[in-house]
């Protein structure tokens, strides 16, 4: 077992609010939290939002029906609370009228669940959002990083999900993936927006695959997919709310020559952005190991960043000349400039367009021999 993040569930109760764990599909959130309660002293009742009968009990706001379901708990953990309607009013109840209850809830979709929990529990919550395995658990568990680069081709081909990362040959994590990419990661959508098939969104996640680290211009998606570009600006917000993908825009201080219009899109997980392709290869053989590379680091430094709770903002930084940097970060009102490069060999300055305009700026190539410093 790979020790997460959230082990500790308990040190993030607040009295009178309700604990909220986000993520993706599959990535261990009713793993975590049957081994939270396994190990809790606390008298607990766990129900799941597949139960129908919770479901109507829980967005009936019937006051007395909700609270005599939590008699005599000191804990009430909801598992999939995303397929509830409006459950946050029935979250908001049970906390407002039982003061010294534990309230825990997990979702996969966090657009769902969010809006079902956003305005009943407004300063009433606490959100975590687990993510795929990050290098900074896996560091924590070794402690070498020696052993931790070792591995890295295995983290740009097939990904951080727990069951991918733990299994034995490249044939089962294939297979896990695949299952991923065809049985899970839309399932959300697919329910919970009506949306008649995966096709589409499968399509559309094959053109930013091979679009990582470049600008998406949603004209030219729809073009391709032959739909409005509405409907792609919704599938894209979508996809990331769904913890799909990720969006950078772009850093701009109103200079003429910056680009700010587009945005790029990173996949949360470089085993499923393979998987869309279905291109397993060595790195040997590959002609996209800059863009896995990328992928990789900048959607493990959002897990950093996330888990840390490094506060700011992130973007990508582009000019007209096509002068570039790939991560731009601001925070406390200083701007850090970070360039992901595979060859170590490449010894890179910062673009003088952009040290000129931001002198006060620092910048850093991540390569491998210095990332797990940035990403840990």
């Amino acid at each position: 077992m790979i020790k997460r993040v959230y082990e500790d569930l308990a040190s993030f109760f607040r009295p009178k609010e309700v604990l909220i764990l986000y993520g993706p599909r599959r990535v261990g959130k009713t793993t975590l939290l049957d081994g939270f309660l396994a190990k809790t002293t606390l008298k607990y009742r766990l129900e799941t939002g597949d139960n129908v009968k919770i479901r109507e009990l829980l967005s009936s706001d019937d006051l007395g029906r909700i609270l005599e379901f939590a008699q005599g708990y000191d804990l009430i953990a909801i598992d999939e609370a995303q397929y509830i309607p409006n459950v946050g009013r029935g979250l908001k109840i049970l906390i407002d009228n039982l003061p010294n209850l534990k309230v825990i809830a997990t979702g996969s979709s966090s657009f769902d669940l969010a809006n079902q929990v956003g305005e009943p529990l407004t300063d009433r919550k606490t959100t975590l959002t687990l993510y795929p395995i990050s290098q900074l658990e896996l560091l924590a568990q070794d402690s070498n990083k020696y052993n931790l680069k070792q591995k890295i081709a295995d983290f740009l081909i097939f990904g951080t999900y727990p069951k991918v990362i733990t299994a034995s040959t490249k044939e089962e994590k294939i297979r896990l993936i695949e299952e991923l990419v065809n049985s899970y990661i839309f399932k959300d959508i697919l329910a919970l927006e009506k949306i008649k098939g995966a096709k589409i969104l499968l399509d559309l996640l094959r053109l930013l695959a091979f679009q990582i680290g470049n600008e998406v211009s949603l004209n030219e998606l729809a073009t391709q997919l032959a739909i409005d570009t509405k409907t792609v600006g919704r599938y894209l917000d979508l996809l990331e709310k769904t913890f799909i993908i990720t969006r950078l825009g772009g850093f701009s201080r109103n200079l003429r020559s910056e680009i700010v219009s587009k945005a790029k899109y990173y996949f949360l997980d470089n085993g499923i952005r393979n998987g869309v392709i279905s291109q397993f290869n060595s790195l040997e053989s590959r002609n996209d190991i800059g863009q896995l590379w990328e992928n990789f680091i900048i959607t493990e430094r959002l897990k950093k960043r996330s888990y840390k709770h490094i506060y700011g903002r992130s973007y990508f930084w582009r000019t007209y000349e096509q002068r570039e940097i790939d991560l731009i970060e601001e925070r406390e009102g200083k701007l850090f400039a970070f360039e992901c490069k595979w060859s170590v060999k490449d010894k890179i300055p910062a673009p003088k367009a952009w040290t000129m305009n931001y002198p006060q700026s620092e910048f850093l190539v991540i390569n491998p021999e210095n990332y797990l410093d940035f990403i840990t």
